[in-house]
């Protein structure tokens, strides 16, 4: 299976920042958040502690006993044993999942300062590495990252707009970049179009899953 094959049939955007990736052998959430369907968890990611992305409640729907949950320092909640402490430059394997954390933060804005130590992720399934840039605006790190496919905010007031989120796509490279953080909260379902005219990156447009 080639990259966008593997996008368009075992990545689903749930709307705004949360996505599920149904792996060969493991189903991973990112940033879970008014789940509609509660497909049980191997491994949830959760990227900080607002409350879009770290939603108790929404974890709780698709936890096991056997689910591990990895995220910064402040997202451990009530999450027990079961929690995973990651900061970034660090990693989990988890079977057969890997989970790499990398910064994520702000850089004209204070909604997500650099010192906080909140992260996106690189989850590497079926051979393929995901990155998901969590809140975050265009920087440095980002060159370093080496990715197959990039799920990127455009929504602009919390993350990167528009154009700003393709000057982070020409920076990261990936394969198949995939638009997400607008159509709830802020921004719109149409900046994923405008997304995709505004970088030289391969674009696949996720709608929202059930």
């Amino acid at each position: 299976m080639d990259v966008e094959g593997f996008v368009k049939s075992k990545i689903k955007w749930l709307g705004h920042a949360s996505f599920r990736i149904d792996g060969a052998k493991s189903v991973v959430y990112i940033d879970p958040w008014k789940l509609k369907k509660a497909a049980p968890a191997d491994v949830i990611c959760i990227t900080h502690s607002h409350y879009d992305h770290l939603s108790e409640e929404d974890v709780a729907k698709i936890r096991k006993p056997t689910t591990v949950i990895i995220g910064p320092a402040d997202c451990r909640a009530g999450f027990g044993d079961a929690f995973k402490q990651i900061a970034p430059g660090e990693s989990h394997s988890v079977g057969d999942v890997t989970v790499e954390a990398v910064p994520a933060y702000n850089t004209d804005k204070a909604f997500h300062p650099k010192g906080n130590k909140w992260i996106g992720f690189i989850v590497t399934v079926d051979g393929f590495r995901i990155y998901h840039c969590g809140d975050t605006d265009v920087i440095p790190e980002m060159e370093n990252v080496k990715a197959d496919v990039a799920l990127i905010p455009v929504g602009g007031t919390y993350t990167m707009t528009v154009p700003q989120a393709a000057e982070a796509a020409n920076k990261i490279s990936p394969k198949v970049a995939v638009p997400m953080h607008c159509g709830d909260i802020v921004g719109t379902l149409d900046d994923r179009e405008s997304f995709r005219k505004s970088t030289k990156t391969p674009v696949v447009i996720l709608d929202p899953s059930a």
